[in-house]
């Protein structure tokens, strides 16, 4: 698999927080293979992962300051939702929420970068989380969700990044069972992906770019033309 990583000059120059729950915080992994890592050394910046397991929006929002603006980014990548949905909190009051991260965000003079989550497994993630009531339906409110972020991003014009699009290529590729460590949570290669859209996004904002070998992270690295 090919993978667009690497470092850009102008990335070199961001500090990024990434706030968000367990997909962002990294679940049963080694903290050097969580996608907010793999970003950090690639591009040779700053990232702090302010990723809570379980966390909710609600919640993100209450801790935005601390674990956000005072730590003074350029950038803050928020990605969240999941949770708040396995609690029956409605995709229009999680929009709201990210919506007021986003806004606390530009008051502070950070950019904010929107992620979509990706969808689940259905049939492995009921075999690993037995309490969460139907994962199908959970995949349809992930998407009712993902509608919800896209049309706030246009009409606001907010960077987003669509995860839930990049890794549904992957499950329709066939290697679904590869990427997730219990169908909700991703494995090392799904963290490598993570980081490979995310590194996409920002060497296709920030640069032109042109691809080399990173054989240390068995990866493609990007460089600055």
């Amino acid at each position: 698999m090919q993978m667009n990583m690497g470092p850009v000059e102008e990335v070199k120059n961001m500090k990024i927080v990434c706030i968000g729950d367990s997909i962002t915080h990294g679940y049963k992994i080694r903290t050097s293979q969580i996608w907010t890592s793999l970003i950090q050394k690639i591009n040779e910046v700053q990232v702090l992962n302010k990723g809570i397991i379980g966390d909710s929006t609600t919640n993100m929002v209450t801790r935005f300051h601390e674990d956000v603006i005072e730590n003074n980014p350029s950038h803050v990548i928020i990605m969240g939702g999941i949770n708040d949905l396995i609690s029956g909190v409605p995709t229009d009051v999680i929009c709201e929420n990210v919506f007021a991260l986003v806004l606390q965000a530009y008051v502070n003079n950070i950019i904010p970068i929107i992620g979509v989550q990706f969808l689940t497994e259905p049939l492995t993630a009921a075999e690993y989380w037995p309490d969460v009531d139907d994962f199908i339906k959970l995949n349809k409110k992930l998407s009712d969700l993902r509608r919800l972020l896209l049309e706030l991003s246009k009409t606001y014009r907010i960077k987003i990044i669509d995860f839930y699009t990049e890794m549904k290529k992957h499950i329709k590729a066939g290697n679904k069972l590869n990427i997730y460590i219990d169908g909700l949570h991703l494995n090392v290669l799904g963290n490598e992906i993570i980081a490979s859209v995310v590194n996409t996004y920002l060497n296709k904002t920030y640069s032109k770019v042109k691809a080399v070998r990173f054989p240390q992270l068995n990866l493609i690295r990007i460089t600055s033309v």
